[in-house]
C-alpha cells in the first residue's frame, strides 16, 4: 500500500506510460556515461583570487586541452592567450580592445575556439545538463553552437549565429558567459574540505563565488567553525576571528565585506593604549585594504586590545566547562606582574610586554565595563551581518563535519587516536563517544547550537561547542595539545609556540590506522581514499602528502600566502575523475600586470592511482540515486500497464 502511495504521488511527474517510460530510458542512458571530474581543495584561507583562478582554469586542465586541440595549430603564445581568456575574460577582452586592429574579427576567431575547448569538457554530460549549465537567456545559441555538426549547411548556421553575436554588440558578454561555462563544464563537483577563513583578504568573496556554484560540499575546518560560532553570539569566538583578521589587516573584509563596526574597539584601544606603541602586535600585511585603510599602530593598539579580551572569554568557557580539560590554557591569573614572568607547565618564561591595564589580577577573567560594550558593540554587528549569517546558513546546508562521497572520507583535521592506534574516548555534551560517533555526535552538537540553542543551553551557551571545536586538544579539527596564541603575542622564546601534534599525524604515516578509519566510516580501503587538510605539507622539506601507503592525502600545500615560505608551493588540488586519481601542485598566483597581461604557471600534476576501468555514474553515489529513481519508475510503468494506476494526459 506505502509502495502504491509513493507510485501515485510520482505518476504526477510521469501521469501516463509514455512519460515515465521517457524517464526510464533517460535515467539509464545518464547512469552509462562517464563520472564527472571531482576537485577538492582544502585551507583556503581567504585567498580569493587564487582560489577563483584554480577553479576556472580547472587546476590546469582547461590548458591541456587547449594543447590537445590547438597543439599543432596555435602558437604557444596564441595558447596562453585562449587560457587567459577563460580565466579571466573581462581582463583578456580588456586589453584586446586596446590591441586589436579589427576587435570583431578577434571576437569571432575566439568564439569559434571558446566553443572547441566548451564541448571538449562537457562530453560527459547529457545535453539537458548541459543547458542547464549555461547561461540564462544565451542558453540556446550557446548549445547551438555546442551541438552543430560539420555538414554543409550546419556549418554555415554555425557561422551566422557567430556573426550575428558579434554585429549586434553582444560579443563581449558572450565570450564572458561562454569562458565561464567552460570552466563550471570542467568541474562537475567541487569539495572544499575545510578552512575558507582567517589570514586571506577575502573569504567573504570566496564565499559568494561558492554560493554560485552549481555542486558544491563542504567539511568544515577549524577556522570555518571559530567563524560559525561567532556567528552563533559567542564572545570567545567573535573576539578570536576579530583578532586575527586585524592581525592580518583584513579591515576592508571585516568593516566593508561583512559590515561589521569596529569603531568602538579603536576608540577603547586608542584610549587604552594611548602611550604603548604595541610593537609585538603590528599586523602582517599580505594585502593592502582598498576602502578602508587602518594606521598600523592603530591596528596594532586594536589587536592588543581584542587579544585581551579574547583571553577574558576564553578564560571563562574554560572556567564553565570542566569538562573541556583546557585548564592550563588560564593564562592571565598565571601572570606575575613584579617580575614580568609567566609559569607555563611547569616552565618558566620572561613576559615582552606586561602593560595590561585591563586586566585585574585578583579577577583576572572579567571584563571592564569598557570592554564589555566592545564586545557587546562586536556580537551585535555580527549577529546583525545580513551577509555573514547568510555565508553561515549556506556552510551549514553545505557542509559537515565529515563527508563520505563516492567511496572516499573527507575531513579537515583528524579522528582522535591514542598512540596505540585506538580511537580516543571523548566525553561532551552529554555523552562518551569515539571513532564515526564522536564525529555524528559533534556534527548534531553544532548544528543545534546555532539554529536551536535553546536545547543546548544546559551544555554552556551558544557556540561554547564551537570554540572547545576550535582549538580543543581532542577536538577533530585541531589535533594538536595546544594553541599557543598567548605565548606568540607575549613570549619572545619560540620554545614556548610549539603546538605539538597529537598521535593521529604519526600514525597516519603508516596503512593500518589508514584503514581502521576507513573501516569505522564503512568504506572499503580497497578503493577508498582519505582527503585531509590542516596541516601545510612542507615540499621544501621532503615532506610527501601522500600518507598510509596511497590511502590519505594531506591537501594543505599552502594557498595561503602566509605558508608559502614553509611549503614551498601554493596549495594542491586533489583529482578524481573517470579513469584516474591525480595531484596538481600549484605555482604562487601572479596578479594582472600593469598592461593587462597575466603570467600564468601550469601546475605539476601528478598521476597517483590510474583505475583499472573507466568509471560510470553508475559507478557513483549519484548513480545509486538513479539506479534507485529508475526502478521505481520503472515500477509506475508496470503500474499502468496493470491498471493499478490511471493513466491521464498532462493538463
Amino acid at each position: 500500500m506505502a509502495d502504491l502511495k509513493y507510485l501515485e504521488l510520482l505518476s504526477k511527474d510521469y501521469p501516463n506510460i509514455r512519460a515515465a517510460a521517457a524517464e526510464y530510458i533517460n535515467l539509464q542512458a545518464i547512469l552509462a556515461l562517464p563520472k564527472g571530474t571531482e576537485y577538492f581543495l582544502s585551507d583556503l584561507h581567504g585567498e580569493h583570487e587564487a582560489f577563483i583562478h584554480m577553479i576556472k582554469s580547472a587546476s590546469g586542465t582547461i590548458k591541456s586541452k587547449i594543447d590537445e586541440h590547438y597543439g599543432g595549430i596555435l602558437s604557444e603564445e596564441d595558447r596562453d592567450d585562449l587560457a587567459a581568456l577563460i580565466y579571466n575574460p573581462e581582463a583578456e577582452i580588456k586589453r584586446r580592445k586596446k590591441s586589436e586592429a579589427d576587435f570583431d574579427k578577434w571576437c569571432v576567431n575566439v568564439i569559434y575556439r571558446l566553443v572547441t575547448i566548451c564541448k571538449s569538457v562537457s562530453t560527459k554530460y547529457t545535453r539537458s545538463k548541459v543547458r542547464r549549465r549555461l547561461p540564462r537567456y544565451l542558453d540556446y545559441a550557446m548549445d547551438e553552437l555546442l551541438h552543430a555538426d560539420d555538414e554543409e549547411n550546419r556549418a554555415h548556421y554555425y557561422s551566422e549565429i557567430i556573426n550575428t553575436i558579434v554585429y549586434n554588440g553582444m560579443a563581449e558578454t558572450f565570450i564572458c558567459e561562454m569562458a565561464e561555462a567552460t570552466s563550471r563544464l570542467a568541474v562537475d563537483q567541487l569539495h572544499i574540505i575545510g578552512d575558507i577563513f582567517d589570514r586571506g583578504a577575502h573569504p567573504d568573496s570566496i564565499m559568494d563565488y561558492l554560493m554560485d556554484f552549481h555542486d558544491v560540499d563542504f567539511q568544515w575546518g577549524n577556522h570555518d567553525i571559530v567563524w560559525m560560532g561567532a556567528a552563533a553570539g559567542n564572545l570567545a569566538c567573535i573576539a578570536n576571528i576579530v583578532r586575527m583578521n586585524i592581525s592580518y589587516n583584513n579591515f576592508d573584509m571585516l568593516e566593508v565585506g561583512y559590515g561589521v563596526n569596529l569603531r568602538r574597539l579603536a576608540t577603547f584601544a586608542a584610549n587604552t593604549y594611548a602611550d604603548d606603541p604595541c610593537t609585538k602586535f603590528a599586523p602582517h600585511i599580505l594585502d593592502k585594504n582598498k576602502f578602508d585603510p587602518v594606521d598600523e599602530s592603530l591596528a596594532a593598539k586594536m589587536h592588543k586590545a581584542i587579544a585581551v579580551c579574547q583571553f577574558k572569554a576564553e578564560g571563562q568557557i574554560i572556567l564553565a566547562h570542566p569538562e573541556y580539560h583546557l585548564d592550563n590554557r588560564l593564562l592571565l591569573d598565571k601572570i606575575n606582574f613584579e617580575d614580568k614572568t609567566i609559569v607555563i607547565d611547569g616552565v618558566k618564561y620572561d613576559l615582552m610586554d606586561t602593560n595590561l591595564p585591563t586586566v585585574d589580577p585578583e579577577n583576572p577573567y572579567e571584563f571592564t565595563a569598557d570592554e564589555l560594550e566592545v564586545m557587546n558593540s562586536l556580537q551585535a554587528s555580527i549577529l546583525n551581518s545580513e551577509k555573514l549569517q547568510k555565508h553561515i546558513k549556506f556552510l551549514f546546508s553545505h557542509g559537515a563535519l565529515y563527508t563520505k562521497v563516492n567511496g572516499n572520507l573527507l575531513y579537515h583535521g583528524c579522528i582522535p587516536m591514542d598512540e596505540n592506534g585506538e580511537f580516543i574516548e571523548v566525553e561532551i555534551n552529554g555523552g562518551k563517544f569515539k571513532g564515526k560517533e564522536l564525529m555524528d555526535h559533534l556534527d548534531a552538537q553544532v548544528r543545534r547550537s546555532y539554529f536551536s540553542p535553546e536545547e543546548v543551553l544546559r551544555y554552556g551557551r551558544s557556540g561554547d561547542i564551537m570554540w572547545y571545536l576550535w582549538l580543543a586538544k581532542d577536538s577533530p579539527l585541531f589535533g594538536k595539545e595546544k594553541m599557543t596564541t598567548f605565548e606568540r603575542l607575549f613570549i619572545a622564546d619560540k620554545a614556548a609556540h610549539k603546538e605539538p601534534v597529537r598521535p593521529y599525524y604519526k600514525l597516519i604515516k603508516e596503512r593500518g590506522p589508514c584503514e581502521k578509519i576507513l573501516r569505522e566510516f564503512g568504506l572499503d580501503p580497497n578503493r577508498g581514499k582519505i582527503l585531509n587538510g590542516h596541516v601545510p605539507v612542507k615540499i621544501k622539506d621532503g615532506e610527501s602528502p601522500i600518507k598510509g601507503g596511497g590511502l590519505l592525502y594531506v591537501i594543505d600545500g599552502g594557498i595561503s600566502k602566509a605558508y608559502q615560505k614553509q611549503t614551498g608551493i601554493a596549495g594542491y588540488t586533489f583529482i578524481f575523475n573517470s579513469r584516474f586519481m591525480a595531484l596538481a601542485a600549484h605555482k604562487p598566483y601572479k596578479p594582472l600586470k600593469p598592461d593587462g597581461t597575466q603570467e600564468f604557471s601550469s601546475p605539476v600534476v601528478t598521476t597517483v592511482e590510474t583505475l583499472p576501468e573507466r568509471l560510470l555514474i553508475i559507478d557513483t553515489d549519484k548513480g545509486a540515486e538513479l539506479t534507485e529513481q529508475a526502478e521505481r519508475v520503472k515500477e509506475l510503468v508496470d503500474a499502468y500497464r496493470k491498471g493499478k494506476i490511471k493513466e491521464k494526459e498532462r493538463e
